[in-house]
């Protein structure tokens, strides 16, 4: 199970690296949205500053993730961008892969959290 539990890490790690850093490079093709993801993406284009942030934690919360000692931070870290990925998922583009493929990520992330409890009880004490 110990090794289960570090490919598992170790590929959802690489997994936000990569979707970090293809907000600053721009490497993968995004497929042509419809109207209503057209606004959204306006939207956020209207906050320069915004998804090299997010593409900023995504990679420091996945480099955090892959090594077991700091796994509990990058769990915690990449959490808020989990349910973001999952909100909008499920209120903006409502697809069955999608909405699957996020809430498995983020039920890997809690797995995380779960498994890592012990270190979080000085924080809500």
């Amino acid at each position: 199970m110990k090794y289960v539990k570090f490919i598992v890490c170790m590929l959802f790690g690489l997994m936000f690296i990569n979707a970090g850093l293809d907000k600053f490079f721009h490497y993968n093709p995004v497929p042509k949205p419809d109207e209503a993801m057209q606004k959204i993406y306006n939207a956020f284009a209207e906050l320069s500053w915004l998804m090299p942030l997010v593409g900023a934690v995504e990679v420091v919360g996945g480099i955090l993730f892959i090594a077991p000692k700091t796994r509990a931070l990058g769990t915690i870290v990449i959490l808020p961008v989990m349910v973001g990925i999952v909100l909008h998922n499920v209120e903006k583009y409502p697809t069955t892969v999608g909405i699957t493929i996020s809430l498995v990520l983020l039920l890997i992330n809690l797995w995380i959290i779960i498994d890592n409890r012990e270190k979080y009880k000085a924080l809500l004490s």
